[in-house]
């Protein structure tokens, strides 16, 4: 596990466990001739403070080794005014991009965001990171991805606001969520409606509820349409899973579509294909999903489902705050997705 944490300044001086005198938010004020008002606006990471203020706070704080003290400012205003933030892989393009909303709109808020990341999740590290979590102090809990972890082995206390983004939890607490049902749909009418006669399927891993719920609207929109429904090839979230499929795929000329977890096996599964001079589209018809980026500047430039995941991190700081306001209605977002046809799809040729 990798645990990054971000702390705030304390108002009061104390003293640290060797018994010497902490410096106060007053004695950044005076440092750097402000107000202590100032100093906690500069702390907070709020934007209406000038640059040269900002520099000026920060260097005095820097100085005067200024050290946190949340507890205290707990008790004055009845908030830690810290957010925890619970993800599985940050360096996966949706957990960074959901994250860098959570982090942009919690600091619009006032707020800012304690990071636990459990990359392999079970009961014994989830349970570790939520009691680190809980000795953290904060107001409430953002859940990006937690694999397989449910609500039992979270043990969240039962008043602590939370919100969560597609994962096994969406269905227990406050969410924001991609409409992934509706984007696989789209994407498979697109398929279909260019006369493919049937789409196969690379999926993502058994353990992300996304990857689940995009395999069943594959196999259920195929089954509605009295379509042949091929066997499942195995992936995760990985160019290589896709690369790998590829390889497998490129063996059977009876594939003329096939529908990727992801952009990002999309793009591995392209490579694999085009190794084993299977042209896209010409041959065969490719969609990803996400719309990452490198989706629009890949060759050919990928068809994909876009969702925002930006907007679910915004989202899920806004459900924490409205939580902590007292509002219980209206706590579960389906944010939209939007299929983008680009030049990975084409009427099948063979």
């Amino acid at each position: 596990m990798e645990f990054v944490f971000t702390w705030y300044a304390s108002p009061v001086a104390g003293k640290n466990k060797r018994g010497i005198r902490t410096a106060s938010i007053h004695d950044v004020a005076r440092a750097a001739k402000v107000s202590a008002q100032t100093v906690s606006r500069v702390a907070r990471g709020h934007q209406n403070v000038s640059p040269k203020t900002r520099e000026r706070v920060l260097k005095a704080i820097s100085d005067l080794g200024y050290k946190p003290n949340r507890t205290a400012r707990a008790l004055r205003t009845g908030s830690y005014e810290v957010i925890g933030l619970l993800t599985q892989e940050i360096r996966r393009t949706g957990e960074a991009h959901t994250a860098n909303g959570v982090f942009d709109r919690a600091r619009q808020l006032g707020y800012s965001v304690s990071l636990v990341q459990v990359e392999h999740p079970n009961s014994p590290q989830v349970q570790q990171a939520m009691s680190l979590l809980s000795q953290e102090d904060i107001d409430g809990l953002v859940i990006v991805q937690a694999g397989d972890a449910d609500a039992e082995q979270l043990s969240l206390p039962a008043n602590l606001p939370v919100a969560s983004s597609d994962s096994n939890l969406v269905d227990i607490y406050p969410s924001a969520s991609a409409d992934q049902v509706g984007g696989v749909r789209a994407a498979m009418r697109h398929l279909l409606d260019l006369g493919h006669r049937t789409v196969y399927h690379v999926s993502g891993p058994d353990h992300s509820r996304s990857a689940r719920v995009r395999e069943k609207v594959w196999r259920e929109t195929l089954a509605q349409e009295n379509r042949e429904i091929p066997a499942v090839i195995p992936g995760d979230w990985s160019a290589k899973a896709g690369f790998e499929a590829g390889k497998q795929l490129a063996k059977n000329p009876e594939v003329t579509a096939v529908f990727c977890a992801n952009d990002e096996v999309a793009l591995g599964l392209i490579r694999a294909l085009h190794e084993r001079e299977v042209c896209v589209p010409k041959d065969v018809s490719v969609v990803g999903f996400d719309g990452i980026e490198l989706s629009e500047f890949s060759f050919p430039p990928l068809t994909t489902v876009k969702q925002d995941f930006y907007t679910a991190g915004v989202e899920m700081v806004n459900l924490i705050d409205r939580q902590i306001k007292g509002e219980t209605e209206n706590l579960n977002l389906t944010i939209p997705t939007e299929l983008i046809v680009r030049a990975t799809t084409a009427p099948p040729q063979r």
